[in-house]
């Protein structure tokens, strides 16, 4: 899911966007599936390090997997909305895992709260410890891709490749200043105080139906905390500041139009990064949720491809 219409919209309930939308929940047709058309064929719940229980998913192949793909999920969402991404991977051959982010879905913990980083990644640590099939790619969208390429590149055992879609490396407009030192002044003191993000629904893609779905999602939250957004802000800056020292191989998507993540970010990075297989695809004139934009079939068809080129 991604990030606030403004990261720190985090401290600024700034809602004119969605307040703006005008969209009938009922009655509009989608050029996306229902993610509830693929439900996954095995489910459960594991113990994070500090007790907390994590929500997993998995879809497995028809038949033997050529490999494992590990999603991490957008800030606010979850995995459930992910299914028809999942059976495009499954069909191709691969088991699909994926898992509800603390804070989110079916996961435990303060909605839209990491106690911090470190805690956030060894969580990732522990649902690719449970591919069942080699080779490992990590893939997130958004928040998640932040994730996956921050776990690539400080702890790389067990990834065997990554796909990033949209990542929060930079926002696509600039964070109020006020509300940024507020911030900081605040995270260390009331870390898990969360406020809404102030997402731009309408940003997420240019199909109406997947904005009403998103809107009506019970599953859905519009919550960040001060630690949270702190960590999201800098942790896309450190990732642009070490990009040289990625060497996985990578798979960078994003849209032309995204209005929350900036492509230029994705772009420095995909410059900077030292892996000698690497890809980026900016899709023009689409918005932040690539998988359930216009054309989005071909998109997915994109990464599942990437995937399988480098199965062998």
């Amino acid at each position: 899911m991604p990030p606030p219409a403004g990261a720190f919209q985090v401290l600024n309930s700034c809602r004119q966007h969605a307040n703006a939308l005008s969209l009938s929940r009922t009655a509009v047709m989608s050029l996306s599936p229902a993610p509830s058309s693929y439900p996954p064929a095995e489910r459960g719940r594991l113990l994070a390090g500090d007790g907390l229980q994590l929500a997993w998913y998995r879809w497995d192949p028809p038949g033997r997997p050529l490999g494992t793909i590990c999603l991490v999920h957008g800030l606010g969402e979850h995995a459930g909305r992910y299914g028809h991404v999942a059976d495009a991977f499954r069909e191709a051959g691969f088991v699909f895992m994926a898992y509800d982010l603390r804070g989110h879905g079916r996961s435990g913990g303060i909605r839209g709260h990491s106690p911090g980083y470190d805690r956030t990644l060894d969580d990732l640590g522990l649902i690719l410890g449970m591919a069942p099939a080699r080779p490992c790619f990590a893939y997130g969208h958004s928040l998640g891709g932040q994730y996956v390429l921050r776990q690539a590149l400080e702890r790389p055992s067990g990834i065997d490749g990554v796909i990033a879609t949209s990542p929060w490396l930079r926002l696509a407009f600039p964070a109020p200043r006020i509300k940024v030192l507020l911030g900081r002044s605040l995270h260390r003191i009331i870390p898990s105080v969360t406020l809404a993000s102030g997402l731009e629904q309408g940003a997420l893609s240019r199909d109406p139906a997947v904005v009403a779905a998103y809107a009506a999602d019970p599953l859905v939250h519009d919550r960040i905390s001060f630690r949270q957004g702190i960590d999201m802000l800098d942790g896309g800056e450190h990732l642009l500041a070490r990009a040289e020292g990625f060497r996985l191989p990578l798979l960078l998507v994003h849209g032309s139009a995204d209005r929350l993540t900036d492509p230029r970010a994705t772009e420095a990075f995909y410059q900077r990064a030292s892996s000698p297989d690497k890809t980026l695809r900016l899709w023009p004139d689409v918005f932040h949720e690539t998988h359930n934009d216009l054309d989005w079939r071909k998109n997915v068809e994109v990464t599942v491809g990437w995937a399988r080129s480098h199965a062998g």
